[in-house]
């Protein structure tokens, strides 16, 4: 589901609007949850938009069909697409109709791009073959899906082009929402939409954005000691809140192994901030997790594997 890395952006970017915003009237952990509401929708809007791709094999058949003068062709187009075994499994899953009712991804689903996705899928050798099988086979009903997820949809500029004007968080969770889509295509029914998060990882989302509000004061403490000719002032923003939280990893979160903390920030602060911050980030974070060691105030629960990225 959702990765613990996509939670540190959520909880970067929460942090830097109520810093950006000291006016804003909303509290904090409301900001968080708007982030991860935000990804949910995504996710339902390309859950629905896909399925919308397979049911129009059936509106195109009563379409064709009810033509003046419908040809022979017109009146035996081939539905089995809409008969699909994932589509009837999305269509009883209980939970994803409870949030298409909520987020009503239709208002936003635009019909006529739908349709020439599906009359391009028509054309493909991936869809012949396809209908061309008698019977149904559990590998290749999934197939058909993923093909057109992967080379249909997600292949279209314009599709992309709408979800980023739709979803500005297309950026942040894209890549997530797709492995998402790709399970749950596996099981569909396996996802509790209400509840992407979990109570362990809602508990870490949480707890990480209260603990860098409440240690706001002893965390910069610990960083601008580290920063030499620096003048705090003058660092970027986000470089210092990713400091932050990587600092209160190392001392609050005992699961976290220093090596994942210093590695997660290493690779925010490349993709979000400047192309100097995953060499200024690393060091400081470097710095301080060496002398928190010598201290003896790092109390980190060892383990082989870690499953707490």
């Amino acid at each position: 589901m959702i990765t613990r890395r996509n939670i540190r952006v959520k909880v970067m970017q929460t942090i830097y609007t109520t810093t950006t915003f000291e006016k804003s009237k909303i509290e904090p952990q409301k900001i968080l949850q708007q982030h991860f509401n935000q990804t949910r929708s995504l996710l339902v809007y390309l859950i629905h938009f896909l399925a919308e791709i397979v049911r129009y094999a059936e509106t195109d058949a009563h379409q064709r069909a009810s033509k003046h003068l419908p040809t022979q062709a017109d009146l035996n187009v081939n539905t089995k697409l809409a008969g699909n075994d994932i589509l009837f499994k999305i269509n009883e899953d209980k939970s994803l109709s409870e949030q298409l009712k909520k987020e009503k991804p239709e208002l936003d689903t635009d019909t006529e791009l739908v349709r020439k996705i599906y009359l391009t899928l028509t054309g493909t050798e991936e869809y012949k073959k396809y209908i061309s099988e008698k019977g149904r086979n559990k590998e290749d009903e999934r197939k058909i899906i993923e093909f057109i997820l992967n080379d249909l949809i997600l292949a279209n500029e314009n599709v992309v082009s709408q979800i980023e004007e739709l979803f500005s968080n297309w950026d942040d969770d894209g890549d997530m929402i797709v492995q998402i889509i790709v399970n749950y295509l596996q099981k569909p029914g396996s996802i509790d939409f209400d509840d992407l998060l979990g109570a362990d990882k809602a508990g870490f989302a949480k707890n990480l954005l209260n603990t860098i509000l409440d240690k706001n004061e002893y965390l910069e403490s610990l960083i601008i000691p580290k920063l030499k000719n620096w003048d705090p002032d003058r660092i970027a923003l986000l470089d210092m809140i990713m400091m932050k939280m990587g600092v209160a990893e190392f001392l609050y979160f005992e699961t976290i192994p220093p090596k994942v903390t210093i590695n997660e920030y290493i690779d925010l602060a490349k993709e979000y901030s400047t192309q100097q911050s995953g060499h200024f980030v690393n060091g400081i974070l470097d710095n301080i997790h060496k002398e928190l060691v010598q201290q003896g105030k790092m109390n980190k629960i060892e383990y082989k594997k870690s499953t707490n990225r």
